[in-house]
């Protein structure tokens, strides 16, 4: 994946794993270790691709508590808030994210939602995105999403998302080598067939560098 993602264009991935309680139990201790180990094999085979490691949160309660023990694992800072990566359920909005969201603003941290083209509530009410937005989430494309990897009615709300210029950042979420790659060279070819150099080197290249830059690369 190491060797694909250059490939495709890339030389920094922050690296990403799901924490989800009941489903991946993973710790901001157990991620910084694995990314750790990973960065030091990537040395010693002569890769290029630099990582950091933060973490997807699917939201959830104990959020409150992750920051109340300095254990959330921040993708970076964004307007001196630290930001985490915050993930919806695919299939809706729960009742109380606005709260959630608003709370964590007010403790300096900023959420960046991840690929909200995806979650089926905002696909059926785009009302859903909306009040999001105005709560004072960024948010998170996926790559495959750009290109058409899902569905018809993804790709044609991604594209809505980037229209409206209401996208921070477009980042690959690959998972393996073949039904989610990283399509993050296809997509930018994609995009500059639709939009302007500077907004497509914004979303690719200039916000994310900004928003990780604190990150301690490897």
């Amino acid at each position: 994946m190491a060797e694909q993602a250059l490939a495709c264009g890339v030389t920094h991935i922050v690296c990403t794993p799901h924490i989800h309680q009941g489903y991946f139990e993973n710790t901001q201790n157990k991620i910084v270790a694995a990314t750790k180990a990973f960065s030091e094999y990537l040395v010693a085979q002569g890769c290029q691709l630099k990582v950091a490691s933060a973490a997807e949160l699917r939201i959830c309660p104990e959020i409150m508590s992750w920051y109340s023990n300095n254990t959330l694992p921040y993708l970076g800072t964004w307007r001196s808030k630290n930001v985490i990566l915050l993930e919806l359920p695919h299939s809706h909005v729960p009742a109380g994210t606005d709260n959630l969201i608003r709370w964590l603003l007010n403790k300096n941290v900023q959420p960046l939602i991840a690929h909200p083209e995806r979650n089926r509530d905002i696909l059926a009410d785009y009302r859903k995105f909306e009040m999001l937005k105005r709560c004072g989430c960024l948010f998170q494309l996926t790559a495959g999403s750009v290109i058409g990897r899902f569905s018809a009615p993804i790709q044609t709300l991604a594209l809505k998302l980037l229209n409206e210029k209401a996208i921070c950042v477009i980042a690959s979420d690959s998972h393996n080598l073949d039904r989610r790659p990283n399509d993050m060279g296809r997509c930018r070819d994609f995009l500059l067939e639709q939009f302007d150099s500077e907004y497509v080197t914004t979303l690719l290249e200039t916000n994310p560098t900004k928003m990780t830059q604190t990150l301690d690369w490897a």
